[in-house]
């Protein structure tokens, strides 16, 4: 499976990643977001999203781990190992105009932070 992971580059960039190697996927509210972070697996891929500022695909990144937060025993704590970047960012306008995003999630619950992504998706933003 695959997942696009929205994150605001003012207070966590794909270059703060980059620079950590690791880090822990954390500050998701939304109850649909949180359950897909629970599904998530070791060895699934992600590509990180800049919201607010930039609105573009950046990079890709791993997951490494899920665990539940043993401090509420329902948060899910996922962490993330960097990727690479991108050879070229997709911008917002661009993945919305084409045809493997029609009728996708990520344009119908556009404030998602969390959104699963077909294999088609994940190629087109990785190699399109």
């Amino acid at each position: 499976m695959h997942y696009l992971l929205k994150s605001e580059p003012d207070k966590y960039s794909y270059d703060d990643l980059l620079r950590d190697g690791t880090t822990v996927w954390d500050g998701i509210k939304n109850p649909q977001a949180l359950a897909t972070l629970r599904n998530m697996k070791k060895g699934e891929t992600a590509i990180i999203y800049h919201s607010n500022i930039g609105k573009a695909a950046i990079g890709t990144a791993t997951v490494v781990r899920v665990e539940i937060d043993p401090a509420d025993g329902k948060t899910p704590l996922v962490t993330l190992k960097a990727g690479k970047r991108l050879k070229r960012e997709k911008p917002l306008a661009e993945i919305r105009e084409a045809g493997v995003f029609q009728g996708s999630i990520l344009f119908r619950q556009f404030r998602l932070s969390v959104v699963p992504l077909s294999d088609e998706q994940y190629d087109w933003l990785v190699h399109g």
